[in-house]
């Protein structure tokens, strides 16, 4: 199941949340800031000290004070490489593998690639739905992943992009912290 929501990642109430970083380990944007923030430093100098990581890495950590139980961070970008679909794919692709590995059942993740001068969400829904229905669709799997949304524009890129692979919505709700649709 995909829900797409209009949400603060900081309080998704899932078992994982998938946290886009710069190969550095620097927030891509202002709302990956704000998450760091809540997470402590702690999260962050543990993920400092694995060093500079290839895009498309993806690596487990615990959710500091998130309430959740896991963070897993994905590498979009690095100095030498702009976030590009491709790589937003490779890294959400090894973030899925580690949700198996660790048997996480429930996921939450932003817009991945997303921010000033990087995509913009038609784009970011584009290279990330296709790799969300296909892990959902293989091997009978049945983990719950839910997009959490900053805006109308976002959610509607996203509900769409769903649509085109065939899930259609099912409740549309303009209340901020409720589901925007379940596809």
């Amino acid at each position: 199941m995909i829900s797409v929501r209009l949400a603060d990642l900081a309080e998704a109430g899932e078992t994982a949340v998938l946290r886009p970083v710069t190969a550095e380990w620097t927030a891509t944007n202002s709302t990956m800031r704000r998450l760091e923030l809540v997470v402590g430093s702690d999260v962050e100098a543990q993920c400092r000290s694995l060093g500079e990581l290839p895009v498309g890495s993806a690596v487990v950590t615990s959710a500091g004070r998130l309430p959740a139980e896991y963070l897993i961070h994905v590498v979009v970008r690095s100095v030498e490489q702009p976030v590009t679909p491709g790589g937003v794919q490779r890294a959400l692709r090894n973030g899925l593998r580690r949700v198996d590995e660790w048997g996480i059942g429930s996921l939450a993740l932003p817009p991945l690639g997303t921010g000033a001068g990087n995509l913009d969400a038609e784009e970011s829904a584009e290279a990330m739905v296709p790799i969300l229905v296909e892990y959902l669709r293989s091997e009978g799997r049945s983990a719950r992943i839910a997009i959490l949304v900053e805006s109308e524009y976002e959610r509607d890129a996203f509900e769409h992009e769903l649509r085109r692979h065939g899930l259609t919505e099912a409740s549309p709700s303009a209340n901020q912290n409720q589901d925007a649709g379940t596809i």
